[in-house]
């Protein structure tokens, strides 16, 4: 097949091909795979600028989704590439293969720098999903940083950028550029940048961006980068988002809210503590999903709302294919639980089988955990509904989760998102802090936004 580019999509192969440094803050669906892949074919084969290329990304999408674009359009035929994943033998073997594209999990940049023992001789990096890099304490981010200076080329992709507020943005930046535009150290970016906001005596525990942090951050980084949004050049179906309210019982309500004002819940001969706000927070989210693990790692679980509420869904789909996402372990074992009840059939979306089946349309339901599908995977030939069982804090997460069906070759009219949500509950706190956080990447979205 051969790749003929949308006008935004040449724009971008121009950036790349033109900039040393890229920052592609590409919205789920334009094609940033196949976009960066002919850039680096102009790169490599008619201005000559570059021999070896390392491309880091999750370890499906290394395995998956980078091949099968290479292998997908006719101007890549030139292109050889290895894939660097599985066992250190693996790995040794594929990086010595003769290719011009070495792909690898970002779990194993570490390796890869300190411990294999090749040399770093790649001349361009691409980093699939730059907000894998948020953390500058990470070891993957100091090891790449080690090498960092002998590339001469780099390209960042993602389409979540600041999933959680303008901090991420100074790791994933001094990857790319060490530290030129917003600085080589942490303390000093916060101090130009934020104030602190949480505090307990001289310990900060959360940062606060100045009134005008979000201007000067973006007018630093605005020559390296650019920002598209999908729905500014795709014809993409309406996305309905609904929510879906289930209501606990008195006996219920007692419960969560006992273990919300003591932090102990007690019951059924078992006992669950709370230790901090964090552990609370994942306490009452299991909760409100209707189980919750005591501390000796049992189940107990509180009620079925929600799994009631997933049985009227899927009666309401009539036999239409349903995605559901889940959070916890507990989630999946008492959704399986009542699917097999039901006697509906369903598999969980963790295998080239199982996704090849909900993409045939043979799969009435799909079980996914966002951890595990959110990055790369083509799912929306399958179809259009998406459920949240469990809702995760984590607005990267749930954006890419939501991609999955709502991207370019959705064939459905409109994409239909469900949030299953226990009323009263940390249910309704998590869905207002995911618009919160959209609010802040939504203006650094919109203030790097190619215009064409």
């Amino acid at each position: 097949m051969r790749f003929v580019p949308h006008d935004y999509q040449k724009y971008a192969i121009d950036f790349i091909t033109a900039h040393k440094i890229a920052a592609m803050f590409l919205d789920m669906g334009l094609g940033k795979t196949a976009i960066t892949l002919m850039a680096i074919n102009i790169l490599m084969y008619e201005k000559f600028e570059i021999n070896k290329v390392l491309v880091i990304a999750p370890l499906r999408v290394a395995k998956n989704t980078w091949p099968a674009e290479i292998e997908k359009w006719d101007q890549l035929n030139g292109l050889r590439y290895s894939v660097a994943v599985g066992n250190p033998a693996q790995r040794m073997k594929a990086l010595q293969a003769d290719a011009d594209i070495y792909i690898i999990n970002r779990e194993n940049v570490s390796w890869l720098v300190e411990e294999s023992g090749l040399p770093f001789d790649f001349d361009m990096v691409v980093i699939d999903e730059l907000s894998s890099f948020k953390s500058w304490q990470s070891k993957r981010f100091r090891s790449l940083m080690k090498a960092r200076p002998k590339v001469k080329r780099i390209v960042g992709l993602t389409g979540t950028p600041s999933s959680n507020g303008l901090m991420d943005l100074f790791a994933e930046f001094k990857v790319l550029d060490m530290g030129e535009r917003l600085g080589r150290f942490i303390g000093y970016y916060r101090v130009d940048y934020f104030r602190p906001d949480r505090m307990n005596g001289p310990i900060v525990y959360s940062y606060k961006p100045l009134p005008d942090a979000e201007r000067r951050i973006y007018r630093k980084i605005s020559d390296i980068t650019i920002s598209m949004k999908a729905e500014d050049h795709l014809p993409m179906p309406e996305l309905v988002s609904t929510e879906y309210p289930v209501y606990l019982s008195v006996q219920e309500r007692k419960l969560y809210d006992g273990m919300k004002e003591d932090l102990v819940l007690k019951g059924n001969g078992t006992e669950i503590t709370a230790a901090n706000a964090a552990a609370l927070s994942n306490k009452l989210s299991q909760m409100a999903d209707g189980a919750v693990y005591s501390d000796t790692g049992a189940v107990m679980r509180i009620h079925d709302r929600k799994l009631d509420a997933l049985e009227d869904i899927i009666e309401s789909m009539y036999g239409r294919p349903l995605m559901v996402a889940y959070w916890f372990k507990h989630d999946y074992m008492r959704i399986t639980e009542r699917l097999d009840k039901l006697g509906v059939k369903y598999r969980k979306l963790d295998t080239d089988e199982s996704i090849r089946m909900w993409n045939a349309g043979e799969l009435p339901v799909a079980l996914v955990h966002p951890a595990s599908a959110g990055h790369g995977l083509n799912l929306q030939e399958g179809g259009s509904t998406l459920v949240w069982f469990g809702i995760t804090w984590s607005l990267e997460l749930y954006q890419q989760t939501v991609a999955r069906l709502y991207r370019q070759g959705q064939t459905s009219g409109t994409v239909v998102i469900q949030h299953i949500i226990t009323k009263d509950t940390i249910d309704e706190r998590i869905l207002k802090a995911l618009e919160k956080k959209d609010s802040s990447q939504a203006a650094l979205i919109d203030a790097v936004k190619a215009v064409l």
